[in-house]
């Protein structure tokens, strides 16, 4: 029985020294990207039966390492100056792969290839979805999300290198404002872009009509577009708006311009939606404009979606 006992102490010796081994080699990968630690899982040896006139009885005969497992609890994030490196919040992995296998890690350090495929630091590509607007080198549209298709079709993902985005002309202008019941000129604008991806101006000069008609009032407008510099200027419209007596817009007859080819919507709202002639102080008015600038790509970076 002296004998079992040494080896009953040492089997729990040899199993927490194991148990010492899988901690320091947490500490050890402390600063190790994606790095997930694991915990030492105990199971008792099968005990030595005695045998007696009473019942029988069982005696222990020592302890063994039965599994390390997975913490899944999530690890510190940090900080770093690199549009490519990523943190999972919570459960998930992401999917690497080789020519041949596919696997799992929670190390999101990633960088671009020579190719702008977007892999590991011990290369491996980095799988995922790609979106369906980008055709060649020309980005066809914008997208705010694209979901993760299955797990079976995702792909490796290659980003173009040179990429340019078309300009979107500008198709509606929305203006808004308190042009007042005073004889005193006012003045709105918007940026609008046009087809060959210029920005330029869109201004409405509002003067109030000589000949009023009772009980509303009568505005009168003009509006230009040119280029920002107003070297060159693509149309000019004349138009007038009709108020009834409590400032509300009832009607008018300027609806369109040219912007260097491009008709655009001038939208001057309803009643109370838009310009308003109120007995009230003058605020200066604002407008809003569709429409995107284009442009070449100048990099890439990742965002929480």
């Amino acid at each position: 029985m002296m004998t079992q006992a040494y080896y009953t102490g040492l089997s729990g010796i040899l199993s927490n020294q194991k148990a010492i081994d899988v901690t320091s080699d947490n500490i050890a990968n402390v600063s190790t990207v994606g790095f997930r630690g694991v915990n030492t899982e105990f199971a008792n040896l099968f005990e030595s039966s005695i045998n007696t006139p009473v019942m029988p009885s069982e005696v222990g005969v020592g302890t063994r390492v039965n599994a390390t497992s997975f913490s899944l609890e999530n690890g510190s994030i940090q900080i770093t100056d690199k549009s490519t490196d990523l943190a999972i919040d919570g459960d998930g992995w992401f999917g690497v792969a080789n020519d041949t296998s596919t696997y799992y890690t929670r190390a999101g350090n990633f960088v671009f290839d020579e190719n702008n495929d977007l892999m590991t630091t011990d290369g491996m590509y980095v799988l995922g979805t790609m979106a369906d607007n980008i055709q060649g080198d020309v980005l066809t549209k914008q997208i705010s999300e694209t979901k993760l298709a299955d797990i079976s079709s995702q792909e490796k993902l290659r980003f173009p290198k040179y990429l340019k985005y078309p300009p979107v002309p500008t198709q509606n202008a929305q203006f808004f404002g308190n042009l007042g019941i005073e004889d005193e000129p006012r003045t709105l604008g918007a940026t609008v872009v046009d087809k060959d991806n210029n920005k330029n101006n869109l201004k409405l000069f509002f003067t109030k009509s000589k000949e009023q008609v009772s009980p509303g009032i009568q505005w009168d407008v003009v509006a230009t577009t040119q280029s920002l510099d107003g070297s060159k200027i693509y149309d000019t419209k004349e138009g007038k708006l009709f108020f009834d007596e409590n400032g509300a817009l009832i009607s008018h007859n300027l609806t369109t311009i040219d912007n260097n080819g491009v008709e655009v919507k001038i939208d001057l709202g309803d009643k109370f939606s838009g310009i308003i002639a109120t007995n009230s102080p003058y605020t200066s008015g604002s407008s809003k404009s569709d429409g995107t600038i284009g442009g070449d790509l100048m990099g890439y970076e990742i965002n929480r979606n």
